[in-house]
């Protein structure tokens, strides 16, 4: 059973691997000191943050979101570590707000890598403060324990981190804002507060709301924040029942204004509709690229966001609804049995048919609603996939028989499509923004999906393995000549009918990597790049790179991991996807975990770092804002289509050209 701790209350841990989930009304972000049994902070090394997020035993986020988990293995922690603090700060030159005061209370949960939950606590009491110890994890007598703190700092984490004795606080916290404000500054921002009109709303300058629509993390990955990413999160628990939702899309009146007005702001104007005005009585005739943004490019982009957080808010309204009809079904009948006058005869009867007839009438209503607002969402969809750039366009987009090698990076890259039950032809285009900020998982083993479950292995690899060629080539696609290299390691050489797209084309360097020997080349050209990379950026010396070291953003697509790595290989591997993103080193990984289950938890951080997609429909995509598990739809190449040879072609001749 939960605890529901209050400040300065405990528990007891019956596990030792646990996460720590944090929610939030606005960003914040996420630190962990680690101290001995004196409750000394040993030094800056000591400490976990979005700048340097992971230590022996625990791992944070790299970046401010409303929604956080804290990854903690108690058993891997060093034997001298007796006490974790769990620390929440506001990040600073955002433009979010100054003070806890000003925002809606965090809430903590301690709960097992299962997700059951251990213990919670809602941090109250906050005003000026701006940091803040929000749990203790303690060993007392070789037994962990969990304590609310909650203690705040006005000061912010120079201040707390001074508390604790360490040296140098302020600097050190500046460096930590500054991580932070570098990830914000290219990632898709989190939820602004919704309306509560059942309109969109959009606050000027800063981007819509988060979810796997422009981007997702599963059950285990949740919608995000990169984009990942993308109005705010609705009441603890979900929409209430006969709220209509966080918008109350559902209710009486809480039709979705598809014009977007809340996109609007003087710079730059909105387009004139395209398609009519709306006719009296209906809604307004939906219009491509009708959001706020710079470019068409930038306002499709928001668009796709907007679908998506209606989509969101609408079937949450339903479903909201149908529970709150369910529920008062049931009490309803449950006060005719109580009553022993109902219990039988006519009146009984009576009471029983009418409180029916209640249900029906409220799911009736529940359902018009929603039929109302999906026709319209359809509708949109209609007009916006057509008019979609070759980013965020599908393959059997005709834009693609048109494609000329861009000049420039556009903002975002489409990694297939999500949808939900309750309309699963109405698919939302799912983007992540570029530059990538987390590599890729193609997972190839047998999910939960009845698609994949119908399939043999070899089957379902060789198809993970074209949904991971579909996606390099789409990046390939999508830079300027000569600003992105792919590299492949296929150890057995077991992915070759799927790569030939790639080596017929001519866009690779060098042909795919077999064998140990062609894995410990590659690792070892790409884990020397980030190194330089790292070395020169921190000393404020890009220029002093050496001459032949190709600038380019790099892809590493790697086939049947772990066959042919060794122990050096892995944490070569870990090493580039903890710190290849941030100097332009991405993985493309086609894997079955159970295949590298013999590493056991070494390779947990691995996973969790990559941002896990599937070859075939699954839906494994949590939203943590609504809590709907969205259906991923991988990026399909027509049958019999030469449209992605077609676009490689035109990519490797662009290439030869730039070189010259």
């Amino acid at each position: 059973m939960t605890a529901e701790l209050v400040r300065g209350q405990n528990h007891p841990l019956p596990h030792t691997r646990l996460e720590i989930r944090v929610t939030a009304g606005t960003p914040v972000m996420a630190c962990a000191t680690l101290a001995d049994a004196q409750g000394t902070v040993g030094g800056t090394e000591w400490i976990v943050h979005p700048g340097s997020p992971s230590l022996p035993g625990i791992e944070v986020s790299r970046q401010a979101a409303a929604g956080l988990r804290f990854h903690v293995d108690l058993d891997a922690l060093p034997q001298r570590v007796h006490l974790v603090r769990a620390l929440l700060a506001l990040p600073e030159g955002v433009g979010g707000p100054d003070r806890f005061g000003a925002t809606a209370a965090p809430f903590a949960a301690v709960t097992s890598t299962e997700g059951v939950e251990v213990a919670s606590f809602t941090l109250t009491g906050l005003d000026s403060e701006t940091a803040v110890v929000a749990l203790e994890l303690y060993r007392r007598q070789g037994a962990w324990k969990v304590r609310a703190v909650g203690q705040g700092y006005a000061g912010g984490l120079a201040e707390l981190f001074g508390d604790q004795g360490l040296s140098q606080a302020r600097v050190f916290a500046a460096g930590i804002h500054e991580a932070v404000a570098g990830h914000l500054a290219s990632a898709v921002q989190t939820p602004l507060p919704g309306a509560t009109d059942g309109r969109r709303r959009r606050s000027e300058g800063l981007p819509p709301a988060p979810g796997p629509a422009p981007a997702p993390q599963s059950a285990p990955d949740t919608v995000p924040s990169a984009g990942p990413s993308p109005s705010g999160p609705p009441p603890p628990g979900g929409p209430q029942p006969g709220t209509g939702g966080t918008g109350d899309v559902g209710g009486a009146g809480g039709a979705v204004n598809y014009t977007h007005p809340g996109r609007r702001t003087s710079t730059p104007p909105t387009p004139p509709p395209a398609t009519g005005p709306a006719q009296p009585g209906r809604p307004p005739r939906p219009v491509a690229g009708d959001a706020t943004g710079w470019s068409m490019d930038e306002r499709l982009y928001n668009q796709v966001w907007g679908m998506f957080e209606d989509l969101a808010r609408t079937v949450a309204a339903y479903r909201s609804a149908m529970d709150f009809a369910e529920s008062r079904l049931d009490q309803e009948l449950d006060g005719v049995l109580s009553d022993p006058r109902l219990r039988i005869g006519g009146a009984g009867n009576a009471a029983r048919e009418a409180a029916r007839a209640k249900h029906d009438q409220l799911a009736a209503q529940a359902r018009e609603a929603l039929d109302r607002d999906l026709a319209q969402l359809v509708a949109e969809s209609e007009v916006v996939e057509p008019a979609l750039p070759h980013a965020y366009a599908r393959w059997d987009n005709p834009v693609w028989h048109g494609y000329r090698v861009p000049m420039e990076i556009p903002m975002a890259l489409r990694l297939g499509d999500v949808h939900l039950p309750e309309r699963p032809d109405l698919r939302i285009p799912m983007l992540v923004r570029l530059p990538l900020e987390r590599g890729l998982w193609v997972d190839s083993g047998r999910s939960g999906s009845e698609a994949a479950l119908m399939m043999d292995d070899a089957q379902l690899r060789g198809l993970a393995m074209d949904t991971a060629v579909a996606h390099a080539a789409r990046l390939l696609a999508v830079y300027p000549p000569g600003e992105f290299t792919v590299h492949v390691i296929d150890p057995a050489g077991s992915g070759a009918r799927s790569l030939a797209p790639l080596t017929a084309s001519g866009v690779l360097d060098q042909p795919p990597a077999t064998g140990a020997g062609g894995v410990a080349t590659v690792l070892a050209a790409l884990t020397q790049r980030v190194d330089l990379v790292q070395m020169a950026l921190r000393a404020g010396a890009a220029e002093s790179l050496p001459p032949g070291l190709d600038t380019a953003e790099q892809l590493l697509i790697v086939n049947d991991f772990p066959h042919g790595f060794d122990d050096r290989a892995v944490t070569q591997l870990r090493y580039l996807a903890d710190e290849g993103p941030a100097v332009g080193v991405h993985l493309l990984m086609v894997a079955d975990r159970e295949d590298a289950s013999g590493y056991g938890p070494v390779l947990d951080p691995l996973w969790r770092t990559l941002l896990r997609v599937t070859p075939v429909p699954d839906d494994h995509l949590a939203d943590p804002w609504v809590g709907h598990a969205w259906t991923y739809e991988p990026p399909a190449v027509p049958p019999r289509s030469r449209v992605l040879l077609q676009v490689l072609e035109q990519v490797a001749s662009a290439r030869r050209t730039w070189r010259r």
